[in-house]
């Protein structure tokens, strides 16, 4: 499970949008007698949320929209027991929330938040590269679906951000499981994770090591033209990156090297004279 999440900066300026002056009367309602008028209802629930007593905020938000279902604070009152949920990692029911909001109101004034903050219940929810992926594949699709119907939105940057930060994590993944099965020497398996990896996760940091890996498992099944072209590719990309050193060296030790493959730049002549012995 990941860290209690922060509280995000634009939630807390809808905070303070929709709180208003807040009462410090006390909640308190003697059984039978007539609720509170609705914006002290709203109010409380600000306030203990504002104290993290999140239960008192959640029975605060429910009187709301229990009293007074038809008003204005009802609306907002569900969003912010959605936040609430939120707030107190109750991922499941914050996400009940607010796809009952979204539903309700797809065109109230923060449904470019509920959509967001949905999308901050399913990525709070992605675990460790070694894991099932799928939370990881509902966050990207839920801020997604942030970034393409509110583009022009302060949480669409973020939501873009976080979809490059998922989609590497699923890079991660493949990679994971392609080491596993190189480290077996189930080479051919091996191959098409790291393939994956070259091919559907571009931008993630993980494929310059996918290529190295493509190498070494091409050069163990002695698919030597496929390696060598599979070097060329990573040394024209990444030619200053570790894992081309580490090919460059495994094509040199398998008196591979082609004249036309470049050395790796930024290492300089000592890298090469301890790794081949060479004198310049």
């Amino acid at each position: 499970m990941p860290p209690r999440p922060a509280r995000v900066a634009l939630a807390a300026l809808l905070l303070l949008a929709l709180a208003g002056c807040a009462s410090h009367k006390k909640p308190a309602v003697a059984a039978g007698a007539a609720p509170l008028p609705v914006d002290e209802l709203y109010n409380h629930g600000i306030e203990a949320l504002n104290a993290e007593r999140y239960q008192t905020a959640s029975d605060q938000f429910t009187a709301v929209q229990q009293n007074y279902p038809y008003s204005a604070w009802a609306t907002k009152a569900q969003l912010m027991q959605g936040y609430t949920q939120y707030r107190e990692l109750d991922y499941t029911g914050a996400l009940d929330t607010l796809n009952h909001y979204i539903q309700l109101h797809p065109a109230a004034p923060d449904i470019a938040y509920a959509y967001y903050l949905r999308a901050l219940c399913y990525y709070e929810q992605i675990e460790g590269i070694r894991r099932d992926q799928q939370d990881t594949l509902d966050a990207i699709a839920a801020l997604r679906q942030v970034v393409d119907r509110f583009p022009a939105s302060p949480y669409a940057r973020d939501a873009r951000l976080k979809i490059d930060l998922a989609r590497d994590r699923l890079a991660g993944h493949e990679m994971s499981i392609g080491i596993y099965y190189e480290n077996q020497h189930l080479y051919t398996a091996a191959i098409g994770r790291f393939q994956r990896v070259v091919e559907d996760f571009q931008t993630t940091n993980h494929v310059a090591e996918a290529l190295h890996r493509l190498v070494e498992c091409y050069l163990r099944l002695g698919m030597r033209a496929q390696a060598l072209k599979t070097a060329a590719v990573l040394g024209y990309n990444y030619p200053g990156s570790s894992w081309y050193a580490d090919t460059y060296a495994d094509l040199y030790d398998d008196h591979l090297l082609a004249k036309n493959m470049p050395a790796p730049t930024g290492t300089g002549h000592g890298f090469l004279a301890r790794t081949f012995g060479w004198l310049f």
